[in-house]
């Protein structure tokens, strides 16, 4: 009878076992966070949602955070860097989500981990990618300002490597302040996005402003940074590539002079350089870009941002944007960084 009865007590320990498991199993996938706060991922999009356009900046809040020691997003194999919000309190975190000119539209997965000690908290996001309209600007050009030869293919290849390897690294500090500004005040002779057609054939879209000016015009920085870069290069001509941190570069193509080197500290506002027509360039114009965590986006959507403007910002921001004349009358870029 022992034996018996031990058998049977034995049977059910073991079912109460597999009960037990099987409760925890559940509970496991139906309160992940709570039960596992170290590894269970988060619902997709359930932390919240985002939207924007193709070629904007979006501004992702992370609320009641604090004390991270790192905070950082995935978003289409870009990395995003948040930082504590100045405006919360202490609490929250911040940070400035670029959409390429080219990104997919439709619902896309933002992640986020905040590092808190040994412990990491996953966030989730949807940002939704909404399609924007891009102008269609068809260019007759000289031949020899279009197609490249084999001697000038090299070159420009090997210029498109130089800058991939200077924006790889970006400083780990945020460097700008809060209200960018625009660099140069003219007429917006090429607009951003736009599809080029040139001498009939297709090029990669427009991925900055032109702003219209006369040779020699100031051209300030749009904040506060250090020069990455000081190229003359075959299409954007004379430039300067200024990392405000983060993930955050700005580009001023064209120039007559270059007024800075690289290494310089340069503040929003500072000269940095003259307007020209270096490059292929169809007349004297500021060929001006953003970057922002890698993606192309327009640089009037860092003036849009709901932030203080910058007090160096002594007249309007905003150039009048304008639809392009003739080819002949409207100064505009053959080329740039990522033709």
């Amino acid at each position: 009878m022992r034996r018996v009865g031990g058998v049977n007590r034995a049977h059910t320990m073991s079912f109460l076992d597999r009960f037990l498991i099987i409760s925890v199993v559940l509970l496991a996938s139906v309160f992940p966070v709570e039960l596992f706060p170290n590894t269970g991922p988060v619902p997709r999009g359930g932390d919240g949602q985002f939207s924007g356009k193709q070629g904007q900046v979006v501004v992702v809040t992370v609320p009641e955070l604090k004390e991270a020691t790192s905070v950082k997003g995935k978003f289409l194999g870009r990395t995003v860097t948040l930082f504590p919000n100045p405006t919360a309190g202490g609490t929250g975190y911040i940070g400035l989500l670029g959409i390429d000119l080219q990104d997919e539209p439709g619902p896309h997965e933002l992640t986020i981990d905040a590092q808190l000690g040994e412990q990491t908290r996953h966030f989730s996001y949807q940002v939704l990618v909404v399609k924007e309209k891009f102008a269609v600007e068809h260019l007759k050009l000289p031949k020899d300002k279009v197609d490249l030869d084999e001697k000038a293919t090299a070159r420009w290849k090997a210029e498109q490597e130089q800058v991939r390897k200077a924006l790889a690294e970006e400083s780990a500090m945020r460097l700008w302040q809060a209200g960018f500004i625009e660099p140069v005040h003219g007429k917006r002779t090429g607009i951003f996005g736009s599809v080029r057609i040139m001498n009939g054939q297709p090029r990669n879209p427009h991925n900055g402003e032109d702003i219209g000016a006369p040779m020699g015009t100031d051209v300030m920085a749009s904040n506060d940074g250090v020069v990455r870069l000081v190229v003359d290069h075959i299409f954007s001509g004379r430039g300067i590539f200024v990392d405000h941190g983060l993930g955050l570069y700005s580009m001023y193509f064209h120039l007559s002079e270059a007024l800075v080197n690289e290494g310089d500290l340069v503040k929003a506002g500072q000269v940095i350089g003259k307007v020209g027509a270096t490059g292929r360039a169809t007349g004297p114009h500021l060929h001006w870009g953003m970057k922002v965590n890698g993606a192309r986006v327009n640089p009037y959507a860092l003036l849009e941002l709901p932030f203080p403007q910058n007090p160096a910002a002594d007249r309007p921001v905003l150039a009048a944007p304008a639809v392009p004349a003739q080819e002949e009358l409207a100064p505009t870029a053959v080329g740039g960084d990522g033709r």
